[in-house]
């Protein structure tokens, strides 16, 4: 699969400078903005399970930064007691670690207490599928989104980790932040309106809704919005930033707005952002959803996320195809 590129617009002035700032992993984006944000208080804790770079980026913070090792399940009950006492913990593993490994300690010491822990994780997805299938992390979202009290945040691209970070210092109550690997292209150019629980809105439509949600399911939604377009079907594309709680608002006008959604995820087709799309369209909605995500059942393909994406279903064509079957024009 070639490499996707799609990304606002940016004016020559603009673009040099705004490519250097996000011009890494959205987990760097998000490392060095929480740093500024402890710099400037010291409540912020950096507790971290030994992911790598984060004891060299605190070396100047030593009081606000902890590392717990390779034990995810202490990591959740350290930070839980840390946010009873009145710190904020960001806690940093893998997305796979946090929701399987430690799922009992985010269930029963953070969630269940409502403790302002952030889970800041990374290889989310299949974002780690060159590790293979123990790496695979394609359920996180819907074991996450289960617990009660927690919000889930999937930003579209480093832009959008910087401002979810941001935002989650000050949120009340636990935050889980699902971070892919390594660098994807930019969505945005521009800051834009991120604020939890509220879709962006990234095209215009009334033909059908692309809802996706992560970095390349997003790039696939604008990709397959553009073909659409070139044939006269008009594709409304929501960001779904936030799994948890669910822009429900923005799924109901595009069910009475458009003929049908088609939601676009890196995960399992059941549990994750289709299946929170379908549970509110069901109960008050009334329209067609499309759900394209990954096959539930088990692999053991090794790859690149983007391989592995395609392999799975994945990819523009068969956003723009399901697109099509909703909007009639199916040949």
């Amino acid at each position: 699969m070639t490499e996707l590129t799609i990304a606002q617009e940016a004016t020559a002035d603009e673009e040099p400078a705004w490519e250097e700032r996000y011009a890494g992993p959205s987990r760097d984006i998000c490392r060095r903005a929480l740093l500024d944000l402890a710099r400037t208080d010291p409540r912020i804790m950096c507790v971290d399970s030994d992911v790598g770079g984060l004891e060299n980026l605190f070396a100047d913070l030593p009081e606000q930064y902890v590392n717990v090792g390779i034990a995810e399940a202490n990591l959740m009950g350290m930070a839980a007691g840390m946010a009873a006492a009145g710190l904020v913990p960001f806690v940093h593993t893998l997305s796979g670690f946090a929701a399987t490994r430690a799922c009992e300690q985010v269930k029963v010491d953070v969630a269940g207490n409502n403790l302002p822990v952030r889970i800041v994780v990374s290889h989310g997805g299949l974002s780690a599928g060159h590790y293979g299938p123990t790496h695979h992390a394609a359920d996180d979202l819907g074991i996450m989104r289960l617990m009660p009290n927690l919000t889930v945040l999937v930003p579209a691209d480093a832009v959008e980790a910087e401002q979810a970070l941001l935002a989650s210092a000050g949120h009340p109550g636990p935050v889980f932040l699902r971070l892919g690997r390594s660098r994807t292209p930019l969505v945005h150019r521009q800051p834009c309106d991120f604020r939890i629980g509220r879709a962006l809105t990234l095209a215009d439509g009334d033909d059908v809704t692309l809802v996706a949600t992560g970095p390349y399911p997003v790039l696939m939604a604008l990709r397959a919005a553009e073909a659409l377009a070139a044939e006269g079907i008009s594709a409304r594309v929501l960001n779904m930033h936030t799994i948890k709680p669910l822009d429900e608002e923005a799924v109901l006008r595009a069910a009475a707005e458009t003929r049908g959604i088609v939601t676009v995820e890196d995960h399992l087709v059941v549990g994750g952002l289709g299946g929170a799309v379908c549970e509110v369209v069901a109960a008050r909605g009334g329209c067609p959803v499309r759900r394209i995500g990954v096959p539930d059942r088990f692999t053991d393909r090794v790859g690149g996320e983007l391989d592995l994406l395609e392999h799975a279903g994945v990819t523009p064509e068969r956003i723009a195809d399901e697109a099509r079957l909703l909007a009639g024009t199916a040949s």
